[in-house]
Formats: C-alpha cells, sequence, structure tokens
C-alpha cells in the first residue's frame, strides 16, 4: 500500500478522534476525554482480538460459519480457562463491545453495564499469570462520573456517542490494518494532548521523533536485543518504538518499564495492548523506580531509553539506605536531593547489561554543575561508561524551549575516550517548535555510528584524559566548537573605507554649510 493511502487512513482516523472531542466537549476537559476514548479504544481492541482469535481457529478447522460474537455465553464458557491461559483474559459473547455497543442507545442502564463488564474482564485474569497486567486498566473511566453529566440519562446519552464514535473508527482488522491503527490513535490522542497543555496528567511526552532516535542509537551494531527497559517508562511509547523499528520478535523477551503516576501507569499498559503486545511480552511495574525498583532479580538489559523526569525531588541522602544501594553506592555520593538526574542515570547504569546501550534525555544543567553531580560524571568518566553527549536543538519537547541531552552509555567500550556530537542545528522549524526529521535522524545517528564528524563543527572524539582535565565537564559546548558564520572583515580594507567615508561625510558638511550661508545671505538682503 502507498505511503499516501497511509497517509489517507491516518487523516481519517484522526478526523474521527476530533469528531469525539467536538460531542464530548465542555463536559469533559482534556485529559479525562483522553481517559475515556483511550479506555472505549482499549475495550474495542481487546473484544476484535479475541473474537478474531476464536475465529481463526474456528475457521481452520472447516467451520467458516462460526462467529464468536452470537455465540451463546453459556456456549462460550467451555473455553473460558483455555482463552485465559492463551490471551490473558476471557470476554463472553454477550459483553463484546460490538454487542454491547448495539444495545447501547436503548439500555438505561448503560453505565452499570459497562461497569459489569470491565469488572468481569478484569475479573477473568484474576489468580492468573496475567492478572498484574490486567488488574485496575479501567479504573480511569468512570462511567458514573459527573464529568459525563448531572444526570445517569445524561451520562448514557454521552457514552452512547462515544461508543459510536470508537466504533466508527476505520480500523479494519487489528492484524490487517496498514498503519497500527489502534496504536496510532493512541498516539495522536497523547500527541494531541500534549501538544496542547506541555504535559498531560503529570506526563511529560516525549515527541515519537526523539523517541525513534534514542531506539536507533541502543540499536546501532544489533538486529536483537534480550529485551528492553524504561526507568521512568510513561505511557510506554519509548518502548515500544522497538517493535516498530526492529519488531517484536526480535526484542526476544519483552518490553520492560516502571511508572510512578497510576493513571499513567494503567495508559502504558493499555498502549502495550493497544500495539498487539500479548500479556506475557511486558512487564509494566507501578511504583517509585529510585527508591522502589521492581526489577531487581531480572537479567540485565540490552538496550535501555528514558526520558525520566526533569530534576525532581528525591530522597537523597534523607534516606541513610541509599548510600549503601548497589544502583548508587560505586560513585560514593548521591545526586542531590533537589535534582534526582544523576540518580536516574545510575540506576539505569546499574541496569544495563556488559554488551547493551543505553540512551537517556537529560537538562543540560547535570553536564557541568560541580557538586555531587561532577563526583557522579568523575565516575562514569574513569570507569569509561559515557559512550557519547549529543547536543539536541532547543525547543524538541512539548513544555520546555530549552535544548535538552541525550547521554549515551556503555559499559563495553573498546577505547578510552568520549563521543560529543553538536547536533543543535539539525532540525526544520514547524509553527512555534523544531521537529527532527527522517534525514536529521539519520546525519545524527550516522556520526554516532562512525564515532568521527563530517566537519570539525559536528562532533569530537576526546580521550577521557581530555575531559578530566576540564573537571569533567561534559557539555557538548566545551569540546566542539560551534561554527562562526559571521563575514570574514578584512581590518585593513575597513579602515580604508571608513576613512573615505569620513571624507565624504566632511565634504557634503561643507557644501551643506555653504548652502545655508547662500539661504541666509540672501534672507539679510531683503
Amino acid at each position: 500500500m502507498t505511503d499516501n493511502r497511509k497517509e489517507q487512513e491516518r487523516a481519517e482516523l484522526h478526523r474521527t478522534i476530533w469528531n469525539i472531542a467536538n460531542d464530548l466537549r465542555g463536559s469533559v476537559d482534556g485529559w479525562d476525554f483522553k481517559q475515556y476514548v483511550l479506555g472505549m479504544l482499549f475495550y474495542r481492541y481487546i473484544s476484535e482480538n479475541l473474537s478474531a482469535y476464536i475465529n481463526d481457529g474456528e475457521h481452520a478447522t472447516g467451520d467458516m460459519a462460526f462467529n464468536y460474537a452470537v455465540l451463546a455465553d453459556a456456549d462460550a464458557e467451555e473455553a473460558r480457562a483455555d482463552l485465559v491461559a492463551t490471551k490473558g483474559f476471557f470476554i463472553l459473547p454477550s459483553e463484546l463491545f460490538e454487542n454491547v455497543r448495539k444495545r447501547a442507545a436503548t439500555d438505561e442502564n448503560l453505565n452499570e453495564t459497562l461497569e459489569s463488564v470491565f469488572k468481569d474482564i478484569e475479573a477473568s485474569a484474576q489468580g492468573t499469570d496475567s492478572e498484574a497486567n490486567f488488574k485496575g486498566l479501567f479504573d480511569d473511566i468512570d462511567v458514573n462520573s459527573n464529568k459525563l453529566g448531572g444526570t445517569v440519562a445524561k451520562r448514557n446519552e454521552r457514552l452512547v456517542k462515544l461508543m459510536n464514535g470508537i466504533a466508527d473508527m476505520k480500523l479494519g482488522n487489528y492484524k490487517d490494518n496498514t498503519i497500527d491503527a489502534f496504536g496510532d490513535a493512541y498516539e495522536f490522542l497523547m500527541s494531541m494532548y500534549a501538544g496542547n497543555a506541555g504535559k498531560s496528567g503529570g506526563e511529560y511526552y516525549t515527541p515519537q521523533e526523539v523517541s525513534e532516535l534514542l531506539t536507533r542509537i541502543t540499536l546501532v551494531g544489533k538486529n536483537q536485543v534480550n529485551k528492553v527497559y524504561d526507568p521512568a517508562c510513561g505511557s510506554g511509547s519509548l518502548l515500544l518504538n522497538f517493535a516498530k523499528i526492529l519488531g517484536k520478535e526480535n526484542v526476544r523477551q519483552g518490553f520492560y518499564g516502571q511508572e510512578i503516576n497510576i493513571t499513567t501507569y494503567n495508559l502504558c499498559r493499555i498502549n502495550m495492548f493497544l500495539h498487539d503486545v500479548d500479556f506475557d511480552r511486558f512487564d509494566i511495574g507501578h511504583g517509585d523506580t529510585l527508591t522502589d525498583p521492581l526489577h531487581w532479580d531480572d537479567e540485565p538489559f540490552e538496550a535501555i531509553v528514558s526520558n525520566p523526569p526533569y530534576s525532581i525531588k528525591w530522597d537523597g541522602d534523607a534516606n541513610t539506605l541509599l548510600i549503601n544501594d548497589p544502583r548508587f553506592s560505586p560513585a560514593g555520593v548521591l545526586a542531590p536531593k533537589s535534582k534526582a538526574d544523576m540518580a536516574f542515570i545510575m540506576h539505569s547504569l546499574s541496569w544495563l547489561a556488559t554488551s547493551g546501550t543505553a540512551a537517556i534525555v537529560c537538562f543540560p544543567g547535570i553536564l557541568y554543575r560541580s557538586g555531587a553531580e561532577q563526583k557522579i560524571r568523575k565516575y562514569l568518566v574513569d570507569n569509561n561508561y559515557v559512550d557519547c553527549i549529543i547536543q539536541l536543538p532547543d525547543n524538541l519537547f512539548f513544555g520546555t524551549s530549552i535544548a535538552t541531552c541525550i547521554m549515551v552509555l556503555r559499559k563495553g567500550k573498546s577505547e578510552n575516550s568520549t563521543l560529543f556530537i553538536d547536533a543543535s542545528r539539525e532540525f526544520v522549524k514547524i509553527t512555534n517548535s523544531n521537529k527532527l526529521t527522517d534525514r536529521n535522524i539519520d546525519n545524527i545517528v550516522r556520526i554516532y555510528k562512525n564515532r568521527e564528524a563530517d566537519s570539525s563543527y559536528d562532533a569530537r572524539l576526546v580521550p577521557n584524559a581530555v575531559v578530566a582535565e576540564q573537571g569533567y565537564n561534559l557539555s557538548v559546548s566545551t569540546y566542539v566548537e560551534q561554527e562562526d558564520t559571521r563575514e570574514v572583515v578584512d581590518i585593513k580594507v575597513l579602515n580604508a573605507e571608513i576613512g573615505r567615508i569620513v571624507a565624504r561625510e566632511d565634504v557634503l558638511r561643507r557644501e551643506i554649510n555653504a548652502i545655508i550661508a547662500e539661504i541666509e545671505g540672501g534672507s539679510d538682503n531683503e
């Protein structure tokens, strides 16, 4: 299918989402609206996912007329145990999205019907291997909320509109759609609200282009990884770029992450399902990664990507246990209590496999500030863990115009040096923000891969001894000279020109004085 056709499908999908937004506008604000749409989108997805799985199995045996959606609930119950074991969940035919939607307009208790369905889906996974990945997934879709309307009738009226809008999304067969439509709808919603508000519900959104750059950097020299990890995974968009770029099958053990915000944690798990990642292929934890990490006992990760929260407060040295934590103790000092950035970097390094690569977005301050952060940089450089620092353009991220950087960590480096790349000019301007194009990303990855500059102004490979001499300053500008685009001026030529201008000015002044004198003389004679 042509790219043009894909773009037409994507544009149509986005228009449908906007139409739903307009139907609900005024009663549900942006963040809550997103919750309802994503929750209902997820409900439709798993309904179609399960139906397609069952129907395909029956059709393969020769029963081409079989349709799970019209099967009696009692007959469907016979397959519950097997389906939960393979798919991780179970939905009765009467509780499928398409069947609830057919009855929605005439169901005076639609809110109660949906509440019951959501509870039944979650309960189907209880006591099984998939329980953790389904528990609480519908918690943020409050079908009884006054935000939907002041009366049950008003709430149900909007729920009908919501279900119809989701049903009208032309997503096709979820296995066959050309644009990963369920996942694309999710990404569009996230970017739509991040773009409007800078952040949504406490979650900073990483633009897809930056996410792709991080992914491609960690994959240099690799065509598969054991698993990918994000210690502050948000809605999971960075993790899922590996499915898009590398292919799910080449992330052998799946997708791992941790998120402290409960709402965003739920969205991340929903996002995994919407991108057709099965329950046994992801492990997303809820909690504070720095003080309560949930993947202690796991095999180290060959790929780590992250855009952790910038300069947030954390326990630091107020928690006496942390200085002895094996993630932080090697540096001999903890990140400042007011700025946890270096704690996330040390955590990621600890979780990183010897053959792995970590690419982490960071604010520039941690690259040059003194104190504890300088001591942590000393540890990283002296042990040759910093592979590369990339200076990104400003105004790339929603909610901040600051020019961020990427710190690339590796444990298995062959040379005792650090690559510094100035990519501050690698962007195109779109309205009020900047954006990385495919060409920009290709340029950055190529320089990183080759470990040499295209010109003296793009990059520099610096021996770590030189970095030490600079007080372990890791700012790109310390090592990569910004190209001077000012016009070169010959001072002798300039002085001669100034002389000519002064002489000409003197002539003009005498001529003007003569004219004035003549005028004044004429006036005296009258």
